[in-house]
């Protein structure tokens, strides 16, 4: 077989842009199929819709209730991150008779029932198909008078993230074997990984400040470069200020981890948002109100600059993975 160069690859935005951005151009409310979420402003109507695969977007279906809870919490953030709280949401899913089995199915319908008492949210339809691949399907809805969009970034503007990066990571590496971390924290990066924690009473906030915002999903870098992707922009991020855990930092000394080879790597779900300097006493407000972490982590410049990550002493750092892409032939 032959191998294929860089050139004949498209990743999943080279491929809407081509084949399927014209289709949308009549339709403002697709937003020209560039943004999270499709948003009628008329109906007060925000949608969003995301597959998940097997091997690709959770691991395997050992554990179907966290992995549910995983693949529904990362949907319903596409709305949260452009300050929209989601009301209802189907699913659908593909596989074979051994991954639906009554246990698997009552474990499901249990994790279901739990994350809807958490995020008020309510089962409205769905589909079942019989296929060699398990994949899952899950549109979100919700309504609201507007939402904050992509490629609203102003020069200038501070570069804030909610939580911690970075855990994600580490509990799918855990997971897979790849990384050896003590039994005591196995727990933690494990559950990290399954249920990300979703900032669910911040969309109402999110106005008062955010210009731009977007969902941590396939890395840091990768989706800050897709939120101000139209845009003649650039960035600086310090290093220093992103945020990670405390076991995460015991855990980079105890095995001499790189924090700039895991703050980019996604499953994050926190969420990416610039706003006006002028903002930064009201979102220390609502971070301790709502009780939750949110971390000035950069600046927005012109195209002039180069974008980079740099260190406490200015210094650029080469970063090894930027983020996951989905990538087809041409």
């Amino acid at each position: 077989m032959l191998q294929k160069s860089l050139e004949q690859q498209m990743h999943e935005f080279q491929i809407i842009k081509k084949y399927f951005s014209v289709l949308s151009k009549k339709n403002k409310s697709s937003i020209n199929l560039n943004d999270d979420i499709f948003f009628d402003k008329s109906k007060k109507l925000a949608i969003s819709i995301d597959t998940y695969v097997e091997g690709i977007h959770f691991i395997d279906f050992k554990k179907p209730n966290l992995v549910i809870k995983k693949i529904l919490r990362s949907s319903i953030s596409d709305l949260i991150c452009k300050g929209v709280k989601p009301k209802y949401y189907f699913i659908s899913g593909s596989g074979k008779s051994k991954n639906f089995t009554p246990s698997n199915l009552r474990k499901i319908s249990n994790a279901l029932k739990q994350e809807q008492k958490k995020y008020n949210i309510s089962l409205s339809g769905g589909d079942t198909v019989l296929s060699d691949k398990l994949s899952f399907t899950i549109t979100s809805v919700g309504f609201s008078n507007n939402i904050i969009f992509r490629n609203n970034a102003k020069i200038n503007d501070s570069i804030y993230v909610t939580g911690n990066l970075g855990d994600s990571f580490i509990g799918l590496s855990s997971l897979e074997n790849k990384l050896k971390i003590p039994n005591n924290l196995k727990k933690y990066f494990g559950n990290k990984y399954y249920l990300p924690e979703i900032c669910k009473n911040i969309p109402n906030k999110l106005f008062l400040f955010a210009n731009t915002s977007i969902d941590i999903s396939d890395g840091l870098i990768s989706d800050l470069d897709k939120l101000i992707n139209k845009q003649r922009l650039s960035y600086t991020l310090y290093l220093d200020k992103i945020p990670i855990s405390k076991n995460l930092e015991k855990l980079m000394k105890l095995k001499r981890l790189k924090k700039s080879d895991i703050i980019s790597r996604g499953d994050d779900y926190q969420i990416l948002f610039t706003a006006n300097s002028s903002k930064n006493k009201i979102i220390e407000k609502v971070a301790k109100s709502l009780g939750i972490k949110i971390s000035k982590i950069g600046k927005i410049s012109s195209k002039t600059t180069k974008s980079m990550l740099v260190d406490k002493n200015g210094n650029e750092i080469t970063i090894k993975n930027k983020g996951y892409f989905h990538t087809f032939w041409k």
